[in-house]
């Protein structure tokens, strides 16, 4: 019998995470894209919803550089995904405060290695 923990949307976009993969949801109704996951979405109230994975790229919509007393600077960033999707993260490959709207970015999976849960964060695409 599962539990519902092992059902919840959380921990199925959390394996896909662990297999080093962005997953979302997409409305079966409306085929729009559905994130944060859920069990119903946001709007028709549809639950069937279809997991997808993402290709892992998208663009900077808003970025702020945070500057703790004790610490590193690093960004808190929203990033629009190619799917369709907005999430909130970090760009990690520049300084906090180099990270620019308008820049493309790769997802990466953090894998922590301890009992924290992967996350993605995102480097910039270098273009050419």
């Amino acid at each position: 019998m599962k539990t519902r923990m092992e059902t919840s949307p959380l921990s199925t976009w959390r394996a896909y995470l662990a297999q080093g993969q962005l997953a979302f949801q997409r409305d079966t109704d409306t085929g729009e894209a559905v994130f944060y996951p859920r069990v119903c979405a946001p709007g028709s109230g549809n639950t069937e919803l279809r997991w997808e994975t993402s290709k892992g790229l998208g663009t900077v919509y808003a970025t702020t550089a945070i500057t703790p007393r004790d610490g590193p600077a690093y960004n808190v960033s929203l990033i629009d995904m190619d799917e369709g999707f907005r999430l909130m993260s970090r760009v990690e490959s520049v300084a906090a405060d180099k990270v620019t709207i308008g820049q493309r970015v790769k997802v990466r999976i953090h894998q922590t290695g301890g009992e924290e849960p992967p996350y993605p964060v995102f480097d910039i695409v270098e273009t050419a």
